[in-house]
């Protein structure tokens, strides 16, 4: 099983939630069944560590982001991964528009949040907020993985 988390610039929100179900994986024994990664629909940021402030609010709660570098999503995504969520609409929009014609992709591609029901559909982006906004986007993608635990047990 392979999933993609997306996000604008693969720097903030889709690394984070890379970092958080990667940890949950191995806190459930999955660690070696599910492969995880994450993108950006954007290339400005390719091959750069994910934004200091990320990274420091995961460490605050024992997640590792530091090994982790910014990529961009292909369209041959859509044929390696299984699921493809997106962070928010803007993000959804893009990869609808770089989505293989149907019968051609593999991947389910959904909004992160709303797939997981979420209190919010959107993970909002916090990179020009404060530290605030980075403790905002881990509580929403950790109550999100936890869920998508769940759900990859069921399909595993």
């Amino acid at each position: 099983m392979r999933v993609l988390f997306v996000c604008l610039g693969n720097i903030c929100r889709s690394p984070t939630a890379e970092g958080v179900l990667r940890h949950k994986l191995r806190e459930a024994g999955l660690a070696d069944q599910v492969e995880v990664a994450s993108a950006g629909t954007g290339g400005w940021h390719i091959g750069k560590a994910p934004d200091k402030r990320s990274q420091a609010a995961a460490k605050q709660r024992g997640y590792d982001l530091s090994m982790q570098r910014a990529q961009q999503v292909t369209r041959a995504d859509f044929s390696t991964y299984d699921l493809i969520l997106a962070m928010d609409n803007s993000n959804l929009s893009d990869l609808m528009a770089l989505q293989p014609a149907k019968g051609k992709s593999k991947a389910e591609l959904d909004l992160f949040l709303r797939r997981y029901q979420s209190p919010l559909d959107e993970v909002p982006d916090p990179y020009y907020d404060g530290n605030q906004g980075f403790e905002q986007v881990l509580d929403l993608i950790e109550g999100a993985c936890d869920r998508l635990v769940i759900e990859l047990k069921g399909r595993l």
